[in-house]
């Protein structure tokens, strides 16, 4: 029984997201469905370089839209938001010769007060997100519009590096990208650390050490995973490596995940999400909450919007159109509950990266736009139809039961769902959605 629980540690239990390696194991499926059926097209290095590039702004707004969606809110103006901040930028650098990097600041100044100010009407006024943001839809497209006078305005080449730029080379010629290959080295060091360390912090807090065989395998697999993509991005043609965007993404998900498991207010945001008269009561500050949300996510809708707009060299009337869906839908499958109070950054990445490859895939095998849009559709439906059917049928939620985390003890109890705003972060304790490591 024990070699059991142990094997299923390699995949995720005990110490991370079962949900999320679901998700993950439905991607690998993808992935190879698509390498078959695209006669290999799909993993080659141009088209993993082009796959980063074009869909890194979706994943932006993925990591912004699962926290609030995880506080029971939602935010349907994020694509008005990333076009309208893409025209003021653009315009900003046309009009006033504004040096690109005084721009980019200017447009997060700009995401940050779009934020503010429809976090005044959901958090202060107590207008429900939908529809705040749903007015927001329409107002800053219509500023995009109005602004832009419905034409396309160029950006200078400078600003298009955060878009469209790679990793510059340098160093012997090695046949590879040399700098992408000392990304990949790095981030296979701090998987090894991670693991070694989280390992360590049980060893010194009592708990039974995971096997050390189920760690080498564990290891062995994710690195395998990490040497075959940075030999792939590395690979590319002359000129081309990994995405400046990626890197930028890559940066994001870090921090965000770190805010989201580790800080008090991370620990917050469940809270709020998961029973929001419970953390009041507890002396959690929902308003404060609420609105921090709704500035991070116009920051990140404004980042995402340059970035495409330094990917397209020019920013367009026709900018950020059904962004918000993409980003929604790559939140629920990720394993966001739709009431709140369940989702993990991880998680919307994986569920941002199906929807993508499925794009990817299909549109290499030329399948229609029209076709393309039904299927992902039906893998969003079918996505959080299984685990509504689940609840209703009074069976385990399999974004409940793959979310929970394994006790370290067979006689411990469930801590409560609030944490106290008082005290250490590690005296904070979320609700059960977040205890994820």
């Amino acid at each position: 029984m024990s070699g059991i629980k142990d094997i299923k540690k390699i995949f995720g239990g005990g110490s991370s997201n079962l949900r999320q390696f679901t998700i993950l194991a439905a991607l690998i499926v993808i992935i190879i469905i698509f390498q078959v059926a695209t006669n290999g097209l799909t993993l080659t290095p141009g088209n993993l370089i082009n796959l980063v590039s074009q869909y890194s702004y979706i994943l932006i707004l993925a990591i912004g839209m699962v926290m609030l969606i995880i506080a029971g809110h939602i935010d349907l103006s994020v694509g008005s938001v990333a076009a309208f901040s893409g025209i003021v930028v653009a315009s900003a650098m046309k009009s006033w010769d504004l040096p690109w990097p005084l721009a980019i600041v200017l447009g997060l100044v700009v995401g940050a007060l779009i934020g503010a100010w429809q976090g005044f009407w959901v958090a202060f006024v107590g207008v429900p997100a939908f529809i705040v943001t749903l007015g927001g839809m329409l107002i800053f497209r219509g500023g995009n519009q109005f602004i832009g006078n419905a034409n396309t305005i160029p950006v200078p080449d400078g600003f298009t590096f955060i878009g469209a730029g790679y990793l510059p080379d340098f160093g012997p010629d090695t046949g590879y990208n040399n700098p992408t290959l000392i990304l990949g080295l790095l981030v296979a060091i701090a998987i090894v650390y991670g693991e070694f360390r989280a390992r360590k912090t049980r060893i010194a807090l009592g708990a039974e050490p995971i096997p050390l065989w189920v760690t080498t395998i564990k290891l062995v697999v994710l690195v395998g995973v990490v040497v075959a993509a940075t030999l792939s991005f590395a690979g590319g043609r002359v000129g081309t490596s990994f995405p400046v965007s990626g890197i930028i993404l890559g940066v994001l998900i870090v921090l965000y995940s770190f805010l989201t498991r580790n800080t008090i207010f991370g620990r917050h945001i469940y809270a709020v999400g998961g029973n929001r008269p419970a953390a009041k009561l507890s002396g959690v500050n929902s308003r404060r909450v609420d609105f921090l949300l709704m500035v991070n996510m116009g920051v990140l809708a404004s980042l995402a919007g340059m970035i495409f707009v330094a990917r397209s060299n020019a920013s367009g009337p026709q900018d950020g159109l059904n962004w918000e869906l993409d980003a929604i839908a790559a939140v629920f499958i990720g394993g966001a509950a739709i009431f709140g109070g369940i989702g993990t950054v991880a998680g919307s990445i994986i569920g941002g990266l199906v929807m993508a490859v499925l794009n990817n895939g299909l549109q290499l095998m030329g399948v229609g736009i029209d076709k393309v849009q039904i299927i992902k559709g039906l893998v969003l439906l079918i996505a959080v139809s299984v685990d509504v059917y689940n609840k209703s049928q009074g069976r385990p939620s399999f974004i409940g039961m793959l979310t929970r985390r394994r006790k370290l003890d067979e006689g411990t109890t469930e801590p409560p769902a609030v944490a106290p705003t008082t005290g250490s972060s590690a005296d904070l304790t979320p609700s059960e959605s977040t205890r994820q490591q």
